[in-house]
């Protein structure tokens, strides 16, 4: 039998890290909360357990989606122990937590993790005195370089957990006689197990909504009424009395275990916050840096080697194809399909894989440096313009990647409306698919000047999910205000393992979607183009893609670039957004000018730029509509979703091409 264990503690304490280094994968690895948004499973290396990684939280009644997937797997799974991941620079806030499951009563272990960084704090932290207090096996580890982690593993593998009764606070004469009397109704009510009793009377009196969907509603009327009247009973809330409690045990827990410095420091991470957050100069910082980011992107390092690539393919590799097919008589039915079809299709996409891997190992940097998590809470204040919050902007960030990641990230957040009002303006986000569109666009008309447009556009996703967020929050929902927290953690040199991996996973994905979506949207629009009415092999003019394209390009005209090629290459751009530019390399394949020459003749800068716009905004990728139908559980909100982005692409790219013309 196959046993199972979980891993849980507070957002961005490294549980992710260490679930890497227990089990051997990768899971994606980011510096802020929300980043791990459902439970994560892998085998424990050298050891016949699996490991379940579990979102962060701070409390076990939950308030957002994140949470609720973590109270519900602890009051509903079987496991056989739990490892509760605490910052040991921050343990005061980490052990509410800790509290709550030892509470439960399942076996637990503590993994104290960041050790380092409490000492560079000047923070001393007398381990074994802390162990003989908590009661609980605690260890010590640094889990973004696996320090200590051979330990937790030999731990788990000789079951060397905590094995005590619940943990009992004594939480006051009116609390505790509330928690008898519920205690005796589950007995006499119930099937759980006796040592839960005290656990669910406690969650219940905190309005616990998952301890709720656990009772019969014959219990719920029975017990109800106990806490109505210790409600009326007591001069503060239920929640605030227990809170104290709680606090008052872990500063017990906490006195002369743990010593801090006698005057707070000040460390390099707040001297930098003070600059990197600040109201004024910190936005300006961040548009700088993401600059540099595209500078280095598209004009001193991915571009140059993109073209060497592009080189490689469209000669020495189409030409030794085309001659080993000629060598060994293929027909030439095929012949067409591999070299104008696959070859130039997906081989338009994957020059730009520099690009992409450039790109993913910034945004892997900032992550794992903590840079993101400042970002989130410099933004806060502008999001709260929106109707937002800083939390919303946490999948927003992640959008910059891919968007179906994004749009699982909004289960963070706490507040119903806001967390459906970020999945739907995440689209906006300008993910990694829409790279090479901008790429080949970009170093056609713009070479000078390839950073500043990439960073336009990127701006002005931002700029319009939040003007939509705000038509949305006004029309059809209102936000309820809620609190933004985020853990800021201490700024870090990213490993260069993690770097790798971070980059390599993110990479990874985009040239597997190549090897997929790409391939098969590829072989479509060739099939298309090849074939028409008349049969196979027809003119261009004469082709299904042609009829297709030329109904489309009557649409799109009154935004500047009304030609059937473009036309036909926004249709397979619903599929995966990489296809467009794979699109018009197969249409463009058949004219002996190439494909850069056609783009010159077809668009101008305005027109390309127009293009970029519509391309940035119009209708999300399939697998964006999926993740957004299985989030909202709607199909009305998954047809909006797509109904709403189109509307706002047209609009606003026929306004920017339309006053364009005016002035150019």
């Amino acid at each position: 039998m196959v046993n199972h264990y979980c891993i849980i503690g507070n957002p961005n304490v490294g549980k992710t890290s260490l679930f890497n280094a227990l089990t051997g994968t990768y899971e994606y690895v980011g510096n802020w909360s929300g980043v791990t948004v459902e439970k994560k499973v892998g085998r424990l290396k050298g050891h016949a357990g699996n490991l379940i990684d579990l979102p962060g939280i701070y409390e076990l009644s939950p308030i957002s989606k994140d949470e609720t997937v973590v109270t519900d797997y602890l009051l509903n799974e079987s496991f056989a122990g739990m490892i509760n991941i605490i910052d040991a620079s921050q343990l005061k806030r980490n052990l509410q937590l800790t509290v709550q499951l030892m509470e439960l009563g399942a076996p637990l272990i503590i993994g104290l993790n960041m050790v380092d960084v409490a000492a560079k704090r000047g923070i001393h932290i007398d381990q074994n005195a802390l162990l003989k207090k908590l009661k609980v096996p605690l260890l010590p580890i640094i889990a973004r370089n696996g320090k200590g982690t051979q330990k937790l593993l030999d731990a788990l593998k000789d079951q060397h957990l905590s094995s005590n009764r619940p943990l009992h606070i004594d939480y006051g004469t009116e609390i505790e006689k509330a928690i008898t009397e519920i205690t005796q109704q589950l007995n006499s009510h119930s099937n759980f197990e006796p040592q839960l009793y005290r656990f669910i009377a406690i969650q219940f009196l905190l309005d616990n909504p998952k301890v709720k969907d656990l009772l019969s509603s014959q219990l719920i009327d029975i017990i109800m009424p106990i806490r109505q009247q210790l409600d009326a009973t007591l001069t503060r809330s239920i929640r605030e009395v227990i809170q104290q409690r709680r606090n008052t045990y872990i500063d017990t827990l906490l006195e002369d275990t743990v010593i801090y410095p006698d005057e707070e420091r000040q460390y390099f991470s707040s001297r930098l916050d003070k600059v990197l957050t600040n109201k004024y100069v910190g936005i300006p910082i961040f548009l700088g840096i993401m600059w540099l980011i595209f500078q280095i992107t598209f004009t001193w390092v991915g571009t140059p080697i993109s073209d060497q690539i592009d080189a490689f393919i469209g000669g020495t590799l189409t030409d030794t194809v085309k001659s080993v097919m000629d060598n060994i008589g293929l027909f030439p039915f095929l012949q067409d399909l591999i070299t104008d079809g696959i070859i130039a299709g997906v081989g338009a996409v994957i020059v730009f894989v520099p690009q992409i891997l450039v790109l993913f190992f910034f945004i892997s940097l900032l992550e794992d440096s903590g840079y993101m998590a400042r970002i989130a809470v410099l933004m806060d204040r502008i999001m709260e313009v929106f109707g937002l919050s800083g939390k919303s902007f946490i999948p927003m960030i992640i959008g910059f990647g891919c968007n179906v990641p994004s749009i699982m990230a909004a289960r963070s957040i706490e507040s119903e409306k806001e967390r459906l009002t970020t999945i739907l303006i995440a689209p906006f986000m300008s993910c990694s698919a829409r790279l090479p569109v901008y790429a080949l666009f970009v170093g056609v008309f713009f070479k000078q000047h390839q950073a500043l447009i990439v960073l336009s556009l990127y701006v002005l996703g931002i700029v319009v999910a939040l003007a939509t967020s705000v038509l949305i929050t006004k029309t059809v929902m209102k936000n309820d205000d809620t609190i933004f927290i985020v853990e800021l953690p201490t700024y870090r040199m990213p490993s260069g393992k993690t770097l790798w991996r971070s980059t390599w996973e993110k990479a990874k994905g985009f040239v597997k979607k190549a090897g997929t979506f790409i391939f098969a949207g590829s072989v479509v629009i060739w099939l298309l183009n090849y074939t028409g009415p008349s049969g196979f092999n027809v003119d261009v003019n004469d082709s299904f893609l042609h009829s297709i394209g030329s109904f489309f390009a009557i649409l799109v005209a009154p935004l500047g670039f009304g030609t059937w090629q473009a036309g036909a290459t926004l249709i397979p751009g619903f599929l995966a957004k990489e296809v467009i530019v794979s699109s018009m390399a197969i249409i463009y394949a058949s004219d002996e000018s190439g494909l850069v020459n056609i783009i010159q003749e077809q668009f101008t800068p305005l027109s390309a730029y127009a293009f970029m716009i519509f391309i940035l905004l119009y209708i999300p990728c399939l697998s964006t509509v999926a993740t957004i139908r299985k989030e909202t559980y709607s199909l009305k909100w998954t047809i909006f979703a797509v109904a709403y982005p189109l509307v706002t692409a047209y609009v606003l790219t026929l306004l920017f091409y339309q006053i364009g013309n005016l002035f150019i």
